[in-house]
This record gives structure tokens, C-alpha cells and sequence, in this order.
């Protein structure tokens, strides 16, 4: 297949897929700019010029990962039960979580001494934060929790994502009934210890 010259948003596109797709298959460690222009089919040049650096492209992958995870959980029908419709957002979080797990780890662990996602990154990837602080504040306004549907927020997010990791590294049980027990006792127990009094 001959190699493509043109530095275009398709040539962008097809670099952009090709490293999230290496990412998911070879992780972290098989992260690299000739690998990935090899599987676009194109040069590393090309690649550079495109992204800038490896920093470029893994910035760009940052973005690609924030909104994948975001068109996941906009599959999530809406209900009139805020409670239930919160909770299956978190599972949908934990299901594209364990379904991703290289391209979380580059969205949350940060693990390329390269990249340091600065205001511009932090600001495009909180659209996802202010999602799910909507979320909660429908349980607020309902009277299912009470609180600041911010810092709720940000309590249910860090628990899906650490009991994600705990269950991708198989810490949580070794069968599916133990494992989604424990993530229903976790979430129940953030969610109910936070309702109103009586």
C-alpha cells in the first residue's frame, strides 16, 4: 500500500485511529510515533507534522478519549428516575472504563512524562464533569442526595474509577456475582449515605 503524502484532516483522522487502536492493543509501552504512521500508512514525518510531537499526538488522543467516553455515556436513555438514571451512567463509566483501559490510564493516570495536560486540556475534558454534576444535580433537586452536586460529583466519579481499576486488575472478586455485588455495595452505600435525613 503506498504510503499517503498529503498532510490532511483524513491523513489526521487515520493517525488518530490508528494510535488509539495500537494503544488498546500493545499499551503504553508499544506507543510509538513510527508504529503508529506504519499503521496509518503513512511516514513519521508526516505524523510530526500533523501532531507537532509525541506530545501532540498523545494530547490529541487525551481529547479522543474524553469524547468517546462522552458519546458512551450520551447512549444512556434519560428516565424520569434520577436516581436510576445516575446509576446507569456510572455503569456505562465502568463499562467503556474496563472496555478502555490503555486510553484511560492516558486520561487519568497520565503516564507519558511528555504530556502534562495544561488549562486548555483540563477545560475541554471538565464538558465531561459538568455532565455528570447535571446528573447529580437532578437527584439533589429531586431529594434523592443532598449536598453540592459538584463535590458529589467528583465523589462518584473517583469511586467508579477506582473500583474500575480494582476490578480490571481483578482485586474485586473472581466471579461476575461478586464482582457486581461490590460495585452495587460501593455505589449504594455513597448514594444512600447521602440521602436526606428520614
Amino acid at each position: 500500500m503506498p504510503r499517503a503524502k498529503q498532510r490532511t484532516p483524513e491523513l489526521r483522522e487515520q493517525l488518530l485511529t490508528a494510535a488509539v487502536g495500537l494503544l488498546a492493543r500493545d499499551g503504553v509501552a508499544g506507543f510509538t510515533a513510527r508504529t503508529i504512521a506504519n499503521q496509518a500508512g503513512t511516514s513519521t514525518p508526516a505524523l510530526y507534522e500533523l501532531f507537532g510531537d509525541k506530545a501532540g499526538l498523545v494530547r490529541a488522543v487525551y481529547f479522543e478519549g474524553f469524547r468517546l467516553l462522552r458519546a458512551h455515556l450520551d447512549e444512556v436513555s434519560r428516565t424520569t428516575d434520577p436516581r436510576a438514571d445516575l446509576e446507569a451512567v456510572m455503569h456505562a463509566y465502568r463499562e467503556w472504563m474496563l472496555d478502555n483501559r490503555e486510553l484511560a490510564e492516558i486520561m487519568f493516570a497520565r503516564p507519558f512524562t511528555d504530556f502534562d495536560p495544561g488549562p486548555e486540556e483540563l477545560k475541554r475534558s471538565a464538558a465531561l464533569r459538568v455532565f455528570i454534576v447535571d446528573l447529580v444535580q437532578r437527584c439533589v433537586d429531586a431529594g434523592v442526595v443532598r449536598g453540592d452536586a459538584t463535590d458529589i460529583a467528583h465523589v462518584v466519579v473517583a469511586l467508579v474509577q477506582g473500583m474500575a481499576a480494582a476490578e480490571a486488575a481483578r482485586r474485586l472478586g473472581g466471579t461476575t456475582e461478586s464482582v457486581d455485588r461490590r460495585w452495587a455495595l460501593a455505589l449504594n452505600s455513597v448514594l444512600n449515605g447521602l440521602a436526606p435525613a428520614g
